[in-house]
């Protein structure tokens, strides 16, 4: 998971309409020649395509927005082992989540459970513990059977009472334990006797007693393998080719030495597979990244276990000793390099390696003497440093390929689509001849209408291509249509791009770190996102095998880009003065010196703007977008000239140009992501994609004089009087996107179209002399741009129906807003 677009990311929220999608038995009328536009698809049925692999699509699971502990992991109870600390989290403490009647203590002891779960609980006789769990209560279902267990030791006897209840009163029977000797596991069973989201588990001592990993875990879980099963049960219904795990910028940010037993493990430790495995009493725990903490229940064993399950392929990702993240920093420690490349290839060993090896042993006493067939495996994750983190891939590979030549070793591009660090990434990886690479990219649906001809260009010789975190920026049907077009493209080139998985996978709607997500949940529900339904269609209608087609397209940008002008900072202080705009024609547009006031400027962000010392100056260092603009919307071809300077904070300035909104501009922002880069940015209904980016830092207290040349769709940007870089905007956002793919085993043509603009398009589809039969079964997803599906309603919902007018060539019009796949029998 990348940093690099956050402040869109955590910035878009998008407003729900929720809107019936149309049902269509066929062929959708055209209520008005102004409402239909005219398209033409040719397929050549002869032809042959780029081969699919079965795994092209899968998913990419990070502990991100409380996806594995409150989530995918069932595991009820919050904090069980009392190992929260304010190391972890300032608002944390051992009793977190936990609530004391009488008299309790954590403690960190002699007397502890283990060297790697070192604090437990001293409660009194007469005290009593009670946890919220993580979702805002505990959920149970009337009927439905729950397995509470403790490890506990007392000195005497110590009866210990468990009961299960919410505010309205009980949940279920209550349980009773006695307690004798040293450290043992007790255990027992609730059944609910009615429903409740709100519930609370407490533990009551008639006798002074030592508490530890306090668990309560519902009986039925996916496969019996202690997962949430709803969760589980969607992603099984993607029928994903892969799973990716367990991240993301949790895998390589933090310490990574690990866990130091005799003084007390690090904290913040990258995250390190072996810490995971074995029972889990003896499993570290884990600051996650995302600010809050990981028990590590779910582990590397229930990963490869779930991938199993569901008929993936595992694919896992270890660190390179390059942090990523915003941290970029590499470790420069060669026994600690070397301890990580032997963990990778244990890591292979417990995956494949036979019950008589040391690794294949400890996977067999988990419960699984067969091997879990790794065959790919990802080395790093977004590193911003790619000379540094590929001296270090190199490393790995070389002793992963020595010892497991059958494993692919996957490499990445860092965390964007483009730019400094992306070239040379993929120059390094394409030189060093390595099998794939890993990009990643967040954007605005418009760059990924744009951008469908990505991969056609891309070296057929050179690494292939796993796309493995992407997404457009919010969750309504408008992101999901463009994903679906962008996704023909993925498909098109499937030679090329050899793996995909949209990312992120899960949310909780109480914990939300990043959006958008694919699969929403809280403590008792879960719902699929439009984007949801759009992978799953794709991946339940993937195909074996491309075959050539055409359709007709929407013609290059030939208006010129227009619009204000503005000025802006982000967690920034800065100064600006002297700005000017002139017209192509030597027209002064506007002139400010700031010796007057600032009546010219209107202020649509955050922050606070003031006149001082003739300069206008953003003071607020904690704002984020403190946007001021000034002008006329239509302004085109001009020339936007400002001396900018950082007076203090993480970042540069910004400079907008074309400004049509708060939600529709470019700007040119220098100094971006923490001072490491510089690139024109473009914001489309608030989701900002990158246009041009390069390396580079701004100087606090340095005076810049920026000029930005903006002629019809190319603008050019100037830096103390050097160019800086160019670029020209002449893309356009094509609504209309296909793919024909062919499916082995029942020999259907799948015709895959997505429509994304409000017109129906009324499609004239030559099938290239191919003899079908007359009927097509269709699937349409189909609903109001603004559509978004929730707990309580399904706005974007497949509709399946029959088209019973197929001939080799015939009309189809897809609905305005849709995406609509024909399986086309062939005779």
């Amino acid at each position: 998971m990348s940093l690099t677009r956050t402040r869109w990311r955590l910035g878009l929220t998008a407003t729900a309409l929720l809107v019936a999608s149309t049902v269509l038995s066929g062929p959708a009328p055209a209520s008005a020649a102004a409402d239909v536009t005219d398209y033409a698809i040719t397929v050549d049925p002869k032809g042959s395509g780029a081969k699919i692999d079965d795994t092209m699509y899968g998913v990419f699971f990070e502990d991100i927005n409380r996806a594995a502990d409150g989530g995918l992991y069932a595991e009820l109870v919050q904090n069980r082992s009392f190992e929260y600390s304010t190391a972890d989290n300032n608002s944390y403490t051992p009793l977190t989540s936990w609530a004391v009647s009488g008299t309790a203590k954590a403690v960190n002891d002699d007397g502890r459970l283990n060297a790697r779960n070192r604090t437990y609980l001293s409660l009194d006789g007469g005290s009593s513990v009670t946890n919220s769990g993580y979702n805002n209560g505990i959920s149970v279902e009337s009927g439905k059977a729950y397995d509470f267990s403790v490890r506990a030791r007392a000195d005497a006897a110590s009866a210990v009472t468990v009961t299960l209840q919410d505010s309205e009163g009980t949940l279920a029977e209550a349980r009773r334990v006695t307690v004798r000797g040293g450290w043992a596991k007790y255990r027992a069973t609730f059944t609910a006797t009615r429903s409740s989201t709100g519930g609370r588990l407490t533990v009551a001592a008639a006798d002074p007693v030592a508490l530890d990993m306090i668990s309560l875990l519902p009986r039925d879980t996916y496969q019996g393998h202690g997962l949430r099963k709803d969760l589980a049960e969607k992603i099984a219904a993607l029928h994903p080719g892969f799973v990716r795990f367990p991240g993301g910028c949790l895998v390589n940010t933090g310490s990574m030495r690990g866990y130091d037993e005799a003084s007390g493990y690090q904290r913040k430790r990258s995250y390190q597979w072996k810490d995971t495995i074995g029972p889990v009493e003896q499993r570290a725990t884990n600051s996650n990244f995302w600010g809050y903490n990981q028990s590590y229940g779910l582990g590397y064993y229930e990963y490869f276990q779930f991938a199993e399950d569901i008929g993936a392929m595992p694919l896992p990702v270890v660190p390179a000793l390059v942090t990523g993240c915003g941290q970029n920093k590499a470790t420069d420690d060669d026994a600690l390099l070397k301890r990580h490349i032997q963990d990778t290839l244990d890591l292979i060993e417990f995956a494949n390696g036979p019950v008589t090896s040391e690794w294949g042993k400890k996977r067999a006493q988990m419960g699984h003497p067969k091997p879990f067939h790794l065959t790919h495996l990802e080395v790093g994750n977004e590193e911003n440093l790619p000379n540094e983190f590929f001296a270090r891939f190199q490393q790995f590979r070389a002793a992963i390929e020595a010892k497991y030549p059958d494993v692919t070793v996957i490499s990445n591009a860092g965390p964007d689509d483009s730019g400094t660090t992306f070239d040379t990434a993929w120059k390094l990886n394409k030189d060093a001849n390595v099998d794939m690479v890993d990009e990643h990219y967040y954007n605005s649906p418009q760059w990924f209408l744009q951008n469908n001809d990505r991969y056609d260009a891309y070296d057929r010789n050179g690494p292939k291509v796993f796309l493995g975190e992407y997404a457009s920026g919010g969750n309504t049907f408008k992101n999901a249509l463009s994903e679906a077009a962008y996704m023909t493209g993925l498909e098109r080139n499937a030679d090329v791009v050899k793996l995909a998985s949209y990312a992120p996978l899960l949310a909780n709607e109480d914990y939300v770190q990043w959006r958008p997500d694919m699969i929403w949940f809280n403590n008792h529900a879960s719902w699929g996102s439009a984007d949801y339904e759009v992978q799953k269609l794709f991946m339940s209608n993937v195909g074996d095998r491309v075959v050539p087609s055409s359709a007709t397209t929407t013609p290059s940008l030939s208006a010129p880009i227009s619009g204000a002008v503005g000025l802006s900072t982000w967690a920034t202080t800065a100064a600006y003065d002297d700005v000017k705009v002139t017209g192509a024609d030597g027209t002064t547009l506007l002139s400010d010196d700031f010796s007057g006031d600032a009546s010219q400027w209107t202020h649509t962000g955050t922050g606070s703007w003031s006149l001082q010392d003739g300069q206008y100056v953003q003071t607020d260092e904690a704002a984020t977008n403190t946007m001021v603009q000034a002008g006329d919307p239509a302004w085109h071809d001009y020339d936007l000239q400002v001396k900018a300077t950082k007076k203090s904070g993480k970042e540069g300035f910004l400079v907008a140009f074309g400004v049509k909104d708060t939600g529709n501009y470019y700007w040119w922002n220098l100094g971006g992501w923490n001072n490491t880069t510089s690139a024109v940015e473009q914001a489309v209904d608030g989701g900002k994609s990158t246009l041009i980016s390069k390396a580079g830092s701004i100087e606090t207290g340095r005076a810049y004089d920026i000029d930005i040349k903006v002629r019809g769709r190319q603008v050019t940007l100037y830096l103390d009087g050097q160019e800086w870089g160019s670029f020209t905007d002449d893309r356009p956002a094509e609504p209309f996107r296909q793919v024909v793919t062919r499916d082995a085993k029942s020999g259907d043509l799948i015709v895959k179209v997505v429509n994304a603009q409000s017109a129906d398009a009324r499609t004239a589809i030559d099938l290239g002399g191919a003899t079908v039969g007359r009927k097509a079964a269709v699937t349409t997803l189909q609903a109001a741009p603004d559509a978004v599906n929730s707990e309580t309603a399904t706005a974007v919902a497949p509709v399946r129906s029959t088209f019973a007018g197929v001939a080799d060539r015939f009309t189809y019009t897809f609905p305005a807003n849709s995406v609509t796949f024909l399986r086309i029998k062939r005779k």
